[in-house]
């Protein structure tokens, strides 16, 4: 009877964690350059094979479902929808997996988000004040009393000076962990794309939107919470059964 608590009690933390993911999402609904988590939940063996005591396939009783649990949460790099902004520091990118590179904690990151605004010297930033880089990996700054224009390959021309944004590949998608702030750091080295044949259109006056779906979204949301109120009250039979059977023998 305690393994089926137990049993139970995992279904349901793996769906909270699984509708704690959802609802991040939600929250993003509205965000530049924003990509969804997923929830990937796994069966987990029994906790007699997990100490070795019994052998997976062998059929024996010890040989029964450990139950789920949310083994992780991979990152969705689907592209979102280009939107026209018209807003002179917005910038998104024709493809799909390349990113922007921006400036935090001394350390490179990576952001699909190119809602960025010029402070009061002239620096191009992120909304949380990140400085962007350029293909020589120096902070965009511009003149704020002059004007300037950008092409299609994200090159800032401004009364004979020229600076181009940095734009980077990771060699897989797999390779990026988010660390906050729509930024994602790469856990291996990632190609500067620097030729122009090698980099992507940058649009400018125009943002991609976040990728989230939110119908699809709330679908799982509604599955998931159905799923945890059904351990839940999965729990609460059996903790009646167990009181029930307590209640019978001291009788």
């Amino acid at each position: 009877m305690a393994y089926g608590l137990y049993l139970s009690a995992a279904g349901a933390e793996s769906q909270s964690q699984r509708i704690e993911v959802i609802s991040n999402n939600l929250a993003n609904v509205n965000t530049p350059g924003f990509k969804r988590e997923m929830a990937s939940l796994q069966a987990r063996q029994s906790e007699a094979i997990i100490q070795n005591q019994a052998t997976p396939g062998s059929k024996e009783i010890d040989d029964m479902s450990g139950g789920v649990y949310l083994a992780e949460t991979p990152t969705d790099f689907s592209p979102g929808t280009l939107k026209r902004t018209g807003e002179d520091a917005d910038f998104a990118l024709k493809d799909a997996d390349s990113f922007f590179v921006i400036e935090k904690d001394g350390q490179p990151h990576l952001t699909r988000a190119g809602n960025f605004i010029f402070d009061g010297t002239g620096r191009l930033k992120t909304q949380e004040g990140h400085s962007v880089l350029s293909d020589g990996g120096e902070p965009i700054t511009l003149d704020p009393t002059l004007p300037w224009s950008v092409d299609d390959n994200g090159r800032f021309m401004q009364r004979g000076a020229r600076m181009t944004l940095g734009l980077a590949k990771p060699a897989s998608l797999g390779d990026l962990a988010r660390v906050g702030e729509n930024l994602f750091r790469s856990l291996a080295p990632v190609k500067q794309l620097v030729a122009p044949n090698e980099r992507p259109q940058v649009l400018n006056g125009s943002l991609e939107m976040s990728a989230v779906k939110p119908t699809q979204e709330m679908t799982q949301l509604i599955a998931a919470s159905r799923a945890y109120e059904a351990n839940i009250k999965m729990i609460q039979n059996q903790d009646s059964m167990t009181g029930s059977l307590i209640s019978r023998v001291l009788g």
